[in-house]
């Protein structure tokens, strides 16, 4: 299955590389089918194609302020210039001043710059007068009309002309120094936050939970500012203006509802903050025991930052597939090619079972060396390179595991992106009260799932690592072994794993709040409410794959607990593996959540049950 998927994501990338023409949209091109910046290859038909536009960068409109479009084509002709007219040009006199002053010529190629006045078809092979005063733009290199009537016209017909996939493409590409600066951003924070969890104090707990609840509130305002900036701001009604808007709104509310619902959480969990510190005094003996597995997130970054440079350079190419057509008068348009276009949802697929599946081998590899480092009965000689270990065992024998888990979450995304897709798509029409509803209720559903088998994947994960079984029979062992003992650790487990997801919560804030600050400076021809949502994803997951080592080596341990329980009694000759301040911690715990269990002297004694394997590692050959 996954290597078909990898054959099929293979094909698609060398496809796209092939058909598609990423320059056309990251440089520009002209009507002649002559990409901006470049040496070009002639096009057949079409005598003023393959020019060397090597200092030719930027993209001028002959008719800025006459645009319109005819058969889902726009009438000005488009030319390769190698600056803009910064000053406005009322003649043809001016206009070759200009081109024999800066080089730049903005008459057709065909027409050499001393015939400018002199042709007589000059008027049809020249730009429009008198030529307004413009200034280069990143959005496709092109020359914007500084002059507010030509820029009027030329935004709400050229950015709205553009479709869909094209404007986000170029938001995502005008605002890529943006989005990686805001990924360095996120990183930063991510470390700031696994310093705080590796030297934790009861202080250091107060102020990381001050900082969540100011970040919080403070990009929760910024939202609904900027959204009554622009319910009240609208200098042009343009689609990219709109929908901003429309995104600012969704932002906004989903903020409010996640800021209102971790506030009550933070406020009602309040009194376990020194149970906190204890916890992760907890975890870090055991990331003590390996402490290369805090490095380990360094090397998933780097893997999904390859990865992700990757799969953006594939969507740009498959944004740009198309086919050279030669037109009247020696112009070329390229058709799209709609087939190979839609395998963007294809490739969508891939971005989310790739990146799962990348971090499902960390905490695969983080789960091997937290078991091996606690199955160990000398804790004053730890296993030599565990983590080493952990990585040989993976490659050579549970790939297949990570595989399932990662496809198994990547199954449970799809339906939820189809209903968002579906809920954008019917927005306009009216819907009953009725079909709101269970629109919701199901996203509300998918998403619980989804959670709920993260879990479960982490689980058995940890079990594979511990009994080297296949990822069906783990996760079976591991939902039995986590029914039964619950009691012993859920309460605690859940807490932990909250304070983790609060740091993640902060490092999205911060970053969101950076990213909102960059963007909204580039409102009219930047659909940077994507861009915005692709910083916001790529922040959680720049922090989820640090943090989750607290989280994973948390989960490991504790299902780690669960085995040693079900496997000895504490006897002399069962003893368990845990050390007695773990034992004594999860004790203390016990007590407190469970007024009973003080009367119940053999609380963590085994019960008939659940019945795992013997510890058996596999040999490494």
């Amino acid at each position: 299955m996954h290597c078909f998927g990898a054959e099929y994501q293979v094909f698609i990338m060398g496809y796209s590389v092939a058909a598609g023409a990423t320059g056309r949209l990251l440089f520009g091109y002209d009507s002649f089918g002559n990409v901006c910046g470049k040496k070009n290859s002639p096009v057949e038909g079409a005598p003023l194609s393959g020019q060397d536009m090597t200092l030719k960068k930027h993209v001028f409109f002959m008719n800025s302020c006459n645009l319109e479009v005819k058969d889902v084509r726009l009438s000005s002709t488009v030319l390769c210039v190698s600056s803009c007219p910064e000053e406005q040009l009322d003649t043809l006199e001016e206009v070759q001043l200009f081109a024999n002053n800066s080089g730049s010529f903005l008459c057709v190629y065909s027409l050499n710059s001393f015939n400018y006045t002199q042709n007589p078809n000059a008027g049809s092979l020249c730009p429009s007068l008198p030529v307004p005063p413009s200034k280069p733009f990143p959005l496709f290199n092109r020359c914007i009309p500084q002059t507010p009537e030509c820029y009027s016209v030329f935004a709400s017909v050229l950015i709205n002309d553009v479709d869909a996939l094209h404007r986000i493409l170029s938001g995502i590409m005008s605002g890529r120094d943006t989005i990686l600066g805001l990924c360095i951003l996120a990183l930063a924070l991510s470390l700031a936050v696994m310093f705080t969890f590796r030297f934790v104090t009861t202080l250091l707990v107060h102020i990381f939970i001050a900082l969540v609840v100011l970040g919080l509130l403070f990009v929760c305002g910024v939202l609904w500012w900027l959204y009554y900036d622009y319910t009240y701001d609208l200098s042009i009604e343009l689609d990219t203006e709109r929908e901003n808007m429309e995104c600012l709104l969704g932002f906004a509310i989903v903020s409010t509802v996640v800021t209102a619902v971790l506030l009550v959480l933070i406020f009602v969990l309040r009194k376990r903050i020194k149970l906190t510190v204890e916890l992760f005094r907890v975890i870090n003996k055991a990331i003590g025991s390996s402490p290369f597995l805090l490095f380990q997130p360094l090397w998933t970054f780097a893997i999904l930052i390859f990865f992700w440079v990757l799969w953006v350079a594939v969507l740009l190419s498959l944004g740009t597939a198309g086919a050279a057509q030669v037109i009247e008068g020696g112009q070329v348009e390229y058709k799209p090619l709609s087939g190979i276009r839609y395998m963007w949802w294809y490739h969508l697929i891939g971005l989310i079972w790739t990146s799962e599946f990348i971090l499902a081998c960390q905490q695969m590899t983080i789960a091997g060396a937290v078991a091996t480092c606690y199955f160990n009965r000398n804790k004053n000689d730890p296993p030599d390179r565990p983590i080493l270990s952990s990585l040989s065992v993976l490659f050579c024998y549970h790939l297949g595991t990570v595989v399932k888990g990662s496809f198994v979450i990547t199954m449970v995304r799809i339906p939820r992106t189809v209903l968002v897709y579906m809920c954008n798509a019917l927005k306009e029409k009216q819907r009953s009260v009725w079909s709101r509803y269970v629109f919701r209720c199901c996203f509300c559903c998918f998403w619980c799932l989804d959670r709920c088998l993260r879990h479960l994947n982490q689980n058995a994960y940890t079990t594979t690592a511990i009994n080297a079984t296949d990822f069906c029979a783990s996760a079976k062992d591991a939902l039995k072994l986590l029914s039964k003992n619950s009691s012993h650790f859920t309460s605690v487990n859940r807490f932990g794993d909250f304070i983790i997801f609060l740091g993640k919560v902060l490092v999205v804030c911060f970053t969101v709040f950076g990213g909102l600050m960059a963007f909204n400076y580039n409102r009219a021809l930047q659909v940077w409410a994507i861009p915005l949502l692709l910083v916001a994803f790529l922040a959680y997951l720049v922090a989820h794959s640090f943090l989750s080592v607290f989280e994973t080596v948390l989960d490991a341990l504790f299902l780690c607990f669960t085995v040693d329980l079900e496997t000895n009694d504490g006897s002399s000759e069962k003893p368990y593996f845990m050390d007695q301040e773990f034992l004594s911690f999860v004790t203390r715990i016990n007590k407190l959540n469970d007024p009973r269990a003080q009367k119940d002297k053999n609380s963590l004694r085994k019960e008939e049950g659940t019945e795992l394997r013997p510890i058996v590692r596999p040999t490494v050959r």
